[in-house]
C-alpha cells in the first residue's frame, strides 16, 4: 500500500532518510531487523536507487548497517556505545549553550519559547512522539542560535545516533517528569542569556539523560539473556 503523502521532488534520498529516521528512532523497525527495502520502496513510491542512498546516509549517522549482498540491518545501541557519546554531547551542547546566549535574537528566544510551550502540553497530554519532535526541534533552535554551524553539524551526527535509545528512556515516567524540569530550567536561563547557567543545565540534563538510557539499556539486555528481576 502506498502512502497517501507521497514523496515530492528536491532531493529524494534525503526526503527518503526523514522518513526512515522515524521509524527507526520510534522502534517500529527494532534495533536487529533487516530493514525492508522492497516493502520500504512501495510504501514511498520510489525506486531502489534513491532508497540505497538514504540507507548510506542512516549508516553514516550509526542507524542501520549495510552488509555487502545481504542489505541493510537496524543497529543495536550498546553499553559501550552509550557511555562513549553521550559525555562528547554533553560537552557540545554546554558549548552550544553559552554560544547561543551570546548570539541568539530575540524572535529566535520567542520561536524556542512557544516550542517549549508546545512541548509542555505534549506532556500532558502523554504524547510521547509529539513531545519527542518537539523536544529535538528545541535542541536543534539551540545549536542554531549559537551561529557555528561546525558545532552544530558535530552534534547533530553524534545525537543521531542516540536518538533511539533517548527516545526508549523516555518512556519512564520519573525521567520524564525530571526532563520536563531541566527543561523549565533551560528555557529560563535561554530567556535570561544567562550562559553560564544555560551551559550547567546542558551538561547536567546529558548526563541524567545517559543515566536513564543506562539503566534501560542494561535492563533490556538483562531481560533479553534471562538475568531479569525474578517475579
Amino acid at each position: 500500500m502506498t502512502d497517501t503523502n507521497m514523496i515530492e521532488r528536491r532531493s529524494l534520498h534525503l526526503e527518503l532518510v526523514e522518513r526512515i529516521r522515524p521509524l527507526i528512532v520510534e522502534r517500529h523497525l527494532e534495533p536487529g531487523d533487516k530493514v525492508p527495502e522492497k516493502s520500504l520502496c512501495e510504501r514511498f513510491g520510489v525506486s531502489r536507487t534513491p532508497m540505497r542512498e538514504a540507507l548510506k546516509v542512516l549508516a553514516a549517522e550509526g542507524l542501520v548497517r549495510l552488509e555487502p549482498n545481504r542489505g541493510a540491518w537496524v543497529t543495536v545501541v550498546t553499553v559501550d556505545e552509550v557511555e562513549e557519546v553521550f559525555p562528547i554531547l554533553g560537552v557540545l551542547e554546554a558549548l552550544s549553550g553559552e554560544l547561543a546566549c551570546a548570539n541568539i535574537t530575540d524572535a529566535e528566544i520567542s520561536h524556542i519559547r512557544q516550542l517549549h510551550d508546545g512541548m509542555m502540553e505534549s506532556y500532558r497530554k502523554r504524547m510521547l512522539a509529539d513531545y519527542f519532535k518537539t523536544n529535538q526541534e528545541i535542541h536543534r533552535a539551540i545549536l542554531l542560535a549559537a551561529k557555528n554551524p561546525s558545532l552544530t553539524n558535530a552534534c547533530q551526527a553524534l545525537s543521531a545516533r542516540m536518538q533511539r535509545a533517548r527516545y526508549a528512556a523516555n518512556l519512564s515516567e520519573e525521567r520524564w517528569a525530571a526532563a520536563v524540569n531541566e527543561h523549565e530550567q533551560i528555557i529560563q536561563s535561554l530567556e535570561a542569556r544567562d550562559g553560564k547557567k544555560l551551559s550547567q543545565v546542558l551538561v547536567r540534563h546529558m548526563q541524567n539523560k545517559q543515566d536513564s538510557v543506562l539503566k534501560w539499556l542494561r535492563k533490556a539486555n538483562a531481560n533479553t539473556t534471562g538475568e531479569g528481576d525474578a517475579g
